[in-house]
């Protein structure tokens, strides 16, 4: 009988301490993350929707900034999962790497700007307290995060567009031999 109890004592105070947990970052980051995302949606509207979009299309031209700027912005201004929309302003071939960098960068977006993609702040947050607790600091670690995943969406998504450039033809060649 001395188990059940035991199993009864702790499996309510995991819910116990979840909630504790919730409640502290409820009383820290939530109302920094909707401080954020209120700048976010206001700057969108001074600036106007129409001209962001033909700041997107005139940046989906140019390699380095498809994959690195898009992502970022699509991230920070729409959050996941409508970041996903600014696909549309890359051409069809290039819609895989895009989606590639994209998706490679919700992770390390958190580091900075949790409200971007709130589903990964606990895994971000648990590192970071770790390391905080090994002595670093979690600034450091949130800028460097931050600036690698901007390097490691370039890399994934010019290598993803040269890999689709590469299956489009060979599909294209087998079809016209086929």
């Amino acid at each position: 009988m001395d188990w059940i109890e035991w199993i009864g004592e702790h499996f309510i105070g995991l819910f116990n301490a979840g909630g504790e947990q919730f409640m502290e970052l409820f009383n820290s980051i939530v109302p920094t993350l909707v401080v954020l995302l209120t700048f976010t949606y206001a700057m969108i509207k001074f600036i106007g929707e129409e001209r962001v979009t033909k700041g997107i299309q005139f940046a989906s031209r140019f390699t380095v900034l498809r994959y690195t700027l898009m992502p970022i912005l699509s991230i920070l201004l729409l959050t996941n999962p409508m970041a996903y929309t600014f696909g549309r302003f890359v051409k069809e071939e290039q819609k895989p790497a895009f989606f590639d960098s994209l998706v490679s960068f919700l992770h390390p977006v958190t580091s900075l700007f949790p409200y971007a993609n709130a589903g990964e702040l606990f895994v971000y947050l648990g590192i970071a307290n770790g390391l905080s607790q090994a002595g670093y600091s979690q600034s450091e670690l949130a800028v460097r995060y931050f600036l690698v995943g901007i390097v490691i969406i370039l890399i994934r998504g010019i290598v993803t567009e040269q890999i689709s450039k590469y299956l489009a033809k060979k599909m294209q060649n087998s079809a016209v031999k086929g």
